[in-house]
């Protein structure tokens, strides 16, 4: 007899809870130490744990108003180059904003190179440096539908936000599993300078955010390992084509305050309009912004419009 889906059998079901009992509550979004879990298991609304998921580890934190009978958002974050969930974690403050609107925040791994460093292989820039091969594109695909079997998620609320490397992943993962994804974002990152290696099979909401002054990804575009990658404005514009979008990009010169490094409201919003499925193409360029810039409070809740499909 099939299981539904969010309902284990009665034994798994006792086990979770049992385990789950032992990871803090996060009504403020800030985890206790988490539940290590050899498989996905469903956790309790309003605590952490960590999952094996494809053989790897798999951060999940559980809103605190989750329940099985009312599918939520997800919300998947992708680490840089040589980091990690914690360091993506703390740089981009998405979790606690997450947990308080109600979304599946999950913090998966990339594969560890040789030089111990853990990475996406997303395009051909970036960032596959063993020449692995590894297929990060299939593996975050089933990290989606591992978790879409385990919790109640709502299939056209399933965004990918990832910062550097896991900017670049975040647009490789839309371009090829836009049946799953319906929102990617990306900070420092760049999708595919070949235009023919991205051919979503539906509309994806993308927005691309850059810091001017990125001293490793270049807003302007560059290249890494003698192979290119295209500025954050070619980016945004190839989505714009992808996503048929008929207008803009118009742009908002009052400025958000992204960055508190950078004083004033120092990011300007591109946003394109009449994209096909009613998907949205923004670019977030923020002046004088860094590879890492110091986000404020107005991030979050930015992203997590996006996330929840909040206009």
């Amino acid at each position: 007899m099939p299981v539904p889906r969010g309902i284990l059998p009665s034994l798994v079901v006792i086990v979770a809870l049992l385990l789950s009992a032992c990871g803090a509550p996060i009504p403020d979004g800030t985890p206790g130490p988490p539940v290590v879990l050899a498989a996905p298991v469903a956790l309790a609304a309003g605590t952490s744990g960590v999952s094996e998921i494809g053989g790897r580890p798999v951060e999940v934190h559980v809103p605190p108003a989750y329940g099985p009978a009312d599918p939520v958002p997800l919300l998947v974050v992708l680490h840089g180059l040589g980091s990690d969930p914690a360091r993506v974690d703390a740089l981009l403050g998405l979790r606690h904003e997450a947990s308080e609107r109600g979304v599946l925040y999950v913090l998966p791994e990339g594969t560890r190179g040789s030089d111990g460093r853990r990475f996406w292989n997303a395009t051909d820039a970036c960032c596959d440096r063993d020449a692995t091969g590894v297929d990060d594109s299939a593996y975050l695909a089933t990290v989606v539908r591992e978790l879409a079997v385990t919790y109640a998620v709502d299939p056209g609320r399933v965004a990918v936000v990832g910062y550097s490397n896991g900017g670049f992943m975040a647009h490789r993962t839309a371009c090829d599993h836009a049946d799953l994804v319906s929102v990617a974002v990306s900070l420092a990152g760049a999708t595919a300078a070949d235009d023919d290696a991205c051919r979503p099979s539906a509309p994806v909401s993308v927005v691309q955010v850059h810091g001017t002054e990125d001293p490793v990804i270049a807003v302007g575009g560059g290249r890494r390992d003698g192979r290119a990658y295209p500025s954050a404005e070619e980016t945004a514009l190839a989505w714009a084509r992808l996503d048929d979008c008929a207008d803009g990009p118009a742009v908002t010169t009052a400025g958000r305050d992204l960055d508190m490094s950078v004083p004033g409201p120092e990011t300007t919003v591109a946003a394109w309009s009449g994209c096909a499925d009613g998907a949205r193409v923004e670019l977030w360029t923020i002046a004088g912004g860094d590879h890492a810039p110091e986000l404020g409070p107005a991030f979050a809740p930015a992203v997590l419009d996006l996330v929840t499909g909040v206009d």
